[in-house]
C-alpha cells in the first residue's frame, strides 16, 4: 500500500511523514526527490533545461511508479510517500500505474491555512535557515497560488488534515487514524493492467446537434479520450464499441456504428502500439441527450462535448489526429486507414 501525503511547499509532508512511519507497522519512508536528483545525473542538460519542474518529465513520472512498485516488492508492508502533486494529469498518470500493478493507493493532503503556509515560507528565508522542502525566494510564493487551483480537484480525490497548529507528530496521528479507521480510503481507481503485446482497442465518436464529440476524462491516465477501450478477446471491434458506450456512459446504440478510421498505431517503447478503430456512434439529440450520460464513478470523471478546435488541447497529439482524420472521413462518407496517424493508400 502507498500512503501520500500531498500538501503545499511547506506544509510539513517530510516531517509528517517521518513521525508517521513510527505509527505504521512495517513502513518506509520513500521520496520521488530521489528520482529527480539521480535524473539531473542521467538526462543532458539541453532536456533539462526544457522544464522548470522534473514532475514534467515524462521519465520522472514512470520512474516515481517503477520505483514504488520495486521497493514494495523488496520491503513490502507501506510506502509512505510525501511529494506535492498539483497536476490532475500527473496524479492519474502516477496513481493510475500503481493501480495498473494492484497497488492501492490512499490520498491525505495536508491542509494549513494560507497564512501558516505563507509564515513558515518566510521563516525559511531567515538567515540560517533551511528546510530541503521549502523552495524560497519569489517562487515559494508563486507556487502557493498553484496550490489554490489546485485544491478543487485535491478536496475531492485527497482526505484532508487541517495541520495549522499541530506538531509533526500530531499531524502523523491525525494521517494514522484516518488510515485506521478508513477516514482516508483508497483511491478509487480503475485497475487497467498495463500490456505486454500489441492491442486491438475500438472508440466511438459521439455528436450533439453541433456536431461537436463526445470526449471523457479517464482517472486513470493522463488526457481526454474517446469512449472505448481494449477489444476483448473472440470480440468485433464494433460490438466492442458498443460494449464500452454503454459501460462508460450508460448509452445504448441502435445500431452497429459505422466504421471512420483504423490506425496502425506503431510501439513506442514502453508502449506495444496496435491497431485502434474509431467508429461513427452517431448523435445525441434531444433535451434529454445529456441526461442520458452515466458515467462510472471509479473510471471516468467527468465529460464534455468538444469542437474540433477545442478539443486540440484536450486530447494527446497522436490521439488527436486520428480524431481529425475521422471527422475527415465522416464529412467525405469514406474509411481512411491510416499508419501512426497519417493516412496511407487510396481514400
Amino acid at each position: 500500500m502507498i500512503v501520500w501525503i500531498n500538501g503545499a511547499f511547506s506544509a510539513g509532508k517530510t516531517t509528517t511523514a517521518r513521525e508517521l512511519i513510527d505509527l505504521i507497522p512495517n513502513s518506509t519512508l520513500y521520496d520521488p526527490e530521489a528520482i529527480g536528483g539521480a535524473l539531473r545525473s542521467l538526462l543532458p542538460q539541453k532536456r533539462l533545461a526544457e522544464v522548470t519542474d522534473h514532475q514534467d518529465l515524462p521519465i520522472w513520472r514512470r520512474l516515481v511508479v517503477d520505483t514504488m512498485a520495486a521497493l514494495l516488492a523488496e520491503v513490502g508492508g507501506v510506502l509512505v510517500v510525501p511529494m506535492t502533486l498539483l497536476r490532475q494529469e500527473y496524479r492519474d498518470e502516477i496513481f493510475g500505474g500503481l493501480a495498473a500493478r494492484r497497488i492501492p493507493v490512499r490520498h491525505v493532503l495536508l491542509r494549513p491555512e494560507e497564512t501558516i503556509l505563507r509564515a513558515r515560507t518566510a521563516a525559511c528565508e531567515e538567515p540560517g535557515r533551511h528546510n530541503r522542502e521549502q523552495r524560497v525566494g519569489q517562487g515559494a510564493y508563486d507556487h502557493i497560488e498553484h496550490y489554490r487551483s489546485a485544491l478543487g480537484w485535491l478536496a475531492a480525490d485527497a482526505h484532508a488534515v487541517d495541520s495549522s497548529y499541530l506538531t509533526p507528530r500530531e499531524t502523523a496521528e491525525a494521517v494514522a487514524e484516518a488510515i485506521r479507521t478508513g477516514a482516508a480510503p483508497v483511491s478509487e481507481i480503475v485497475q487497467t493492467p498495463e500490456p505486454t503485446a500489441e492491442t486491438l482497442a475500438a472508440g466511438v465518436l459521439l455528436f450533439d446537434e453541433r456536431d461537436r464529440v463526445l470526449l471523457v476524462d479517464p482517472t486513470y491516465k493522463p488526457g481526454w479520450e474517446f469512449p472505448g477501450g481494449v477489444v476483448e478477446s473472440g470480440e468485433a471491434p464494433a460490438r466492442a464499441g458498443i460494449r464500452e458506450v454503454a459501460e462508460e456512459l450508460g448509452i445504448r446504440l441502435d445500431a452497429v456504428p459505422r466504421l471512420l478510421v483504423v490506425d496502425w498505431e506503431p510501439p513506442r517503447p514502453p508502449g506495444y502500439g496496435g491497431l485502434r478503430f474509431l467508429f461513427d456512434g452517431g448523435r445525441l439529440t434531444g433535451d434529454d441527450a445529456a441526461a442520458r450520460v452515466t458515467l462510472p464513478g471509479p473510471e471516468l470523471r467527468d465529460w464534455r462535448f468538444a469542437s474540433e478546435e477545442e478539443a486540440a488541447g484536450m486530447l494527446p497529439p497522436a490521439r488527436y489526429e486520428r480524431l481529425r482524420w475521422a471527422l475527415r472521413a465522416r464529412e467525405r462518407g469514406t474509411v481512411l486507414n491510416l499508419e501512426a496517424g497519417v493516412p496511407v493508400g487510396p481514400a
